[in-house]
């Protein structure tokens, strides 16, 4: 703690950083040391500021409420900072304090907004993404127009999914996965660029964009992502992708209780295609989706039992080359169905037959008990059929068939399947007997199998409530205790035992040794005719075979994949419900033209083109899906409880509670004046007394300022009172001006008392202001009371007159507002569309530049198929897609409806920065209306001036008077008259729309410096006279630094 006050800054940094340690270690340290960590914040050294930012985010990641009340300072901090990484850990913890804090959103988005627009640093960005999504979260229903900053957040992750960086694109599915959830819409609109990262060969991004997928389904677009994923399942290298894509497929077909499922005849043939994948061991989850389809969507049972009936009768195909892997578990759904649902079957005997085939017992045991248990079923059902048709010789020989194929299933090695085929024997060679003397035993069978199975919610069992007086964990019989003589040795009965020896290992022989045996083993092999010799694989027999003296081997054209007869393809069903579709809305245009033509001219019509709804999309048939059941009086399911091992479950706590004596740390105090008075003190205290009227006022009027003081003060710190107040518009970014360092504390928070050290300091300051010749210490003493009293002096010392000005350094900004800047430009409009645009540099993309171009719609017509075209030059060229020509155009990512705004993004190279340069261009477009389509385009002009080139860099006065030192650069000044603006708001828009950084300033004079994106330093002095401003500039490139200038004077009389 005493380290944490210390004057160097590196020991403060070290003691704030080990602080972290501390209080995992002793939880109960935090609250009496937890003040002194916050005044850290506030430290004038950044690095003990980022210091304190970094432990306190810390602490604040896993109770991010405790930790709700520093939201100003924090805000402060965020809109002043230029540390990056410091900005990335506030914003962290404003996303963690978002949700508790739904008003705290309102004040972040603003700030937000402009950091995502200037930032080019992606970690950034990415994290300020992530927080404006939990802001509008929070505010799903509160914030009015937030569809806006939802479509900046998505074009902005759109740049980093399609960057090369594979961690950028996996950050970017990630952040898009969270909008997902409340705003999909925004996200299915960049479907295709989610297809497009299945092909990536990172598999982790793979599987990201599958769970993307799994939440930008509709009823629109189901059945093309599945039959999108169905290609990559065939594509598909390695089983563990290809069984998540099997996975994934199943997951989004069946999510939300089949919700966007419209033609389950699709679905259960898709199914039965998945059962093709060899090697799959997802066979179980096939199978159970195909139980789950047929018992829960009635209306789909006759095609489900016609297509499980096919796959048993091609059950040889699926156990002989799958019988090791898990795919023949679907044998188990199709047995099951068909057996359940017989009354479907066009040909039950064909289906019974395959059933008991001698191949059938090669399956697993439990899939074998399954095929006997249905078995029986087919056989009443089969039964009844005939006894209706005064058939009795077929039933016979039904009958008999049974008699003869179950004796297989009662020598199985499976005992549930021997024991079922028992038991059905017995019964069957009952009913053969029943059968000889002509006695219809069909219904007494058939009434074996009376009633439906219902499917069951999971966890049911669990939810079942216990009844009163069951102890669950009681011992229903006690177990039999462990007597001694268990442990004892059994003794020998028959015979006396003889001691055993243990064998004796022989020596292991030396390498030597094992070669010579090697070779030995390798020559009685080459000598022996008897023995096998090994061969090269087939594949690469296969491709040597003209060079091999072997009997000619035939290939097998595989090219054309292996079908399953009777098993419809899943094509074929999405064709038939595209034009189904087609079909509806043909339909429904139709009355839609109709009614249109019955109503009244002049009515109100709708501008906004027609797009499909879900809701538009009426289902191929009716389903009517059984929902599971629960049992009678279910309890609620219990929550997991918390990890009791965690280590940050101590340091929940309450930080705004007042301290306990207890808590409060032991501090250093001056001796009781009452107790030890000297005479020189009593004198003091009879002149005072003495002078106690006069000075009575002054007092009154001293305590009232530092009450004054102390409430504003805590209405800062105070949350409620923050967020009651209206946010300033000054929200600048790490590019933009006179933020480069930290901003100096108020007067106000200087002087807030600091907890009761502070107030003794006080009270001796006073004693010492009253008389201060009477008092008498110690040398040192003495100088330490000296020194705390300069000190509180220069807080309360007035505003430096003129020729006394102090240097701030790196821009402090002043209490007076700044006026709004905008950096967009006016490009071109017309009455369609509206162009503004921005030139941003980068410093780590040399010679590129990045122009973020807004385009607004201003027309009622819908704008589509938007391409951005531009005339290159020798110095200057946009950067197209690969394999474009120079005269192709580069389309723009999105569509724009009537009255919307977006942003695209465009890259250009730059040869030579030093001279401003003009590009003609053409942006070309197709307008849709109700009348019809129409080709439009808008010419403009981009400007690239010299100061789109350069970039906001901070710098130091040290670095900054070495660079003027150096003598290698340029000289050159220019001179503004009839400014009658401030100083402030002067250095303001110089940084802003300049690029420029505040180094240090005295009074009206200023030193300011930018770089280029080519590396060249450019270095300023402003002055500001009465009526004029003059700026001497340094460059190591004359005629950037003459350029520069010129704009900077245009800029400057417009003040």
């Amino acid at each position: 703690m005493t380290l944490m006050s210390h004057t160097k800054p590196y020991i403060r940094k070290k003691a704030v950083l080990i602080m972290y340690k501390v209080f995992l270690k002793y939880p109960e340290s935090l609250r009496p040391a937890f003040p002194r960590l916050k005044e850290k914040l506030e430290d004038p050294d950044p690095g003990v500021q980022s210091a304190a930012v970094n432990v306190i985010c810390e602490l604040a990641r896993r109770n991010p409420k405790n930790y709700l009340s520093l939201a100003p300072l924090f805000f402060k901090l965020m809109t002043s900072s230029t540390n990056n990484w410091v900005l990335i850990k506030i914003i962290k913890l404003f996303g963690a304090l978002t949700p508790l804090e739904p008003r705290l959103g309102k004040k972040l988005i603003e700030p937000l907004t402009n950091l995502i627009h200037s930032t080019s640093a992606m970690s950034l960005l990415y994290e300020c993404v992530n927080t404006v999504i939990a802001v509008l979260i929070s505010l799903s229903s509160g914030m009015p127009n937030h569809s806006a900053s939802i479509q900046l957040c998505v074009q902005k992750l759109r740049i980093l999914i399609e960057d090369s960086d594979q961690n950028l694109k996996y950050l970017g599915l990630l952040a898009m996965s969270k909008i997902l959830r409340t705003h999909p819409k925004s996200v299915q609109a960049h479907k295709d660029l989610v297809l497009q990262c299945l092909d990536d060969k990172d598999e982790s991004i793979r599987l990201r964009a599958l769970d993307l997928l799994y939440g930008m389904v509709s009823k629109k677009n189901l059945m093309e992502i599945v039959k999108k994923l169905m290609t990559h399942v065939d594509k598909a290298e390695g089983t563990t992708y290809r069984d998540e894509l099997l996975t994934k497929i199943i997951d989004i077909c069946s999510q939300s209780n089949y919700q966007h499922i419209t033609n389950f005849e699709w679905y259960i043939s898709i199914l039965v295609e998945l059962t093709r994948l060899e090697g799959t061991r997802h066979g179980h989850l096939i199978a159970a989706q195909m139980l789950d389809v047929a018992i829960r969507v009635k209306a789909i049972r006759r095609f489900a039992v016609s297509q499980m009936s096919a796959l048993l009768d091609s059950a040889h195909l699926v156990a002989s080359s799958t019988q090791r892997s898990g795919i023949c578990e679907v044998l188990y759904a199709a047995a099951w169905i068909c057996g359940e649902f017989s009354e479907h079957l066009q040909e039950p005997q064909q289906t019974l037959e395959a059933m008991l085939r001698p191949k059938v017992t090669t399956l697993p045991g439990h899939i074998q008990a399954v095929y006997v248990q249905n078995v029986v079923k087919l056989y009443a059902a089969i039964l009844q059929q005939k006894e209706q048709a005064g058939d009795a010789q077929a039933a016979q020989e039904v009958t008999q068939l049974l008699v003869e194929r179950l004796p297989q299933f009662v020598q199985s090695a499976d005992l549930e399947a021997q024991e079922r085929a028992s038991c059905i024997l017995q019964l069957v060679k009952h009913v053969q007997k029943l059968q000889a003397r002509d006695v219809p035993v069909a219904e007494e069978v058939s009434a074996l199998f009376a009633g439906e199975l219902n499917p069951v919610a999971p966890k049911a069992q669990k939810k079942v409530p216990v009844p009163e007086g069951l102890d669950l964990d009681a011992w229903i019989n006690e177990p039999l205790s462990d007597s001694e003589s268990e442990d004892e040795k059994p003794k020998a009965i028959f015979h006396d035992e003889e001691p055993r020896h243990a064998k004796q290992r022989p020596p292991e022989a030396d390498e030597q040794e094992l070669a010579r045996r090697r070779e030995a083993r390798k020559q009685e092999q080459a000598n022996n005719p008897f023995y096998i010799k090994s061969s090269p694989s087939p594949q690469k027999r296969y491709q040597d075979a003209p060079g091999v003296d072997h009997i000619p081997v035939v290939q097998i054209d595989l090219s054309v994949p292996l079908k399953v007869p009777g098993m419809p393809m899943s094509d074929q069903y999405v064709k038939l419900e595209e034009e189904r579709r087609h079909r509806q809305r043909l339909e429904k245009d139709k009355r839609k033209r109709k009614k249109r033509e019955r109503e009244r001219r002049g009515a109100r019509r709708h501008t906004s083109l027609h797009t499909e709804s879900d809701e538009d999309i009426t289902p191929a048939q009716r389903v009517d899906i059984v929902t599971e059941e629960m049992p009678e009086n279910a309890l609620p399911s219990d929550e997991d409880d918390k990890d009791p091992n965690d280590p940050y479950r101590a340091l929940d706590i309450d930080l705004d509670k007042p301290l306990a004596d207890s808590e409060k740390l032991p501090v250093q105090k001056h001796r009781d004046a009452e107790t030890s008075k000297s005479p020189e003190r009593q004198d003091v205290t009879v002149m005072e007394k003495k002078s106690k009227k006069p000075k009575r006022k002054e007092k009154k009027h001293k305590e009232k300022e530092r009450e004054k003081r102390k409430e504003e003060a805590e209405k800062g710190a105070d949350l409620d009172f923050w967020l009651s107040t209206t946010l300033p518009a000054a929200t600048p970014a790490p590019e933009e001006p006179g933020v480069n360092t930290a901003v100096t504390a108020p007067k106000e928070e200087q002087e807030e008392p600091r907890g009761e050290e502070q107030d003794a300091g006080e009270d001796g300051e006073q004693d010492l202001e009253k008389k201060p010749s009477k008092h008498k210490k110690k040398k040192h003493k003495k100088d330490k009371e000296e020194r705390s009293k300069d000190k509180k002096k220069s807080k309360k010392r007035a505003p430096p007159r003129e020729g006394e000005a102090e240097p701030v350094e790196n821009g402090a900004l002043d209490e007076e507002p700044l006026p709004s800047m905008s950096s967009y430009s006016l490009l071109a409009e017309n009455s369609y569309i509206k162009m503004t645009y921005d030139v941003q540099g980068s410093l780590q993309k040399d010679s590129q530049v990045t122009v973020s171009m807004v385009l607004e719609n201003q027309s009622s017509s819908f704008l589509k198929n938007m391409e951005l075209n531009v005339l290159d030059s020798l110095n200057a060229r946009l950067a197209r897609p690969e394999g474009s020509s120079v005269h192709d155009g580069v389309p723009v990512p999105f569509q724009l409806p009537p009255g919307i705004s977006n942003e695209a993004q465009f890259v250009f190279t730059i040869q030579s920065i030093v001279t401003a340069q003009k590009l003609k261009g053409t942006l070309s477009f197709i307008a849709k209306n109700d009348e019809g389509s129409t080709h439009e385009k808008l010419d403009f002009k981009l400007h690239f001036t010299c100061t789109s080139y350069l970039v906001t860099t901070p710098c130091y006065s040290d670095a900054f008077a070495k660079l003027l030192e150096s003598g290698d650069l340029s000289m050159s000044s220019v001179k503004v008259d009839g400014i009658s603006m401030s100083f402030q708001n002067v250095l303001a828009k110089i940084c802003f729309h300049h690029h420029f950084s505040v180094v240090e300033r005295v009074d009206s004079c200023a030193s300011m410096y930018s770089r280029s994106i080519q590396g060249h330093h450019v270095c300023l002095l402003v002055k500001k006279g009465e009526k004029s401003v003059s700026v001497d500039g340094k460059c190591s490139d004359s005629t950037l630094l003459s350029n520069v200038l010129e704009e900077m004077k245009e800029t400057l009389a417009k003040c």
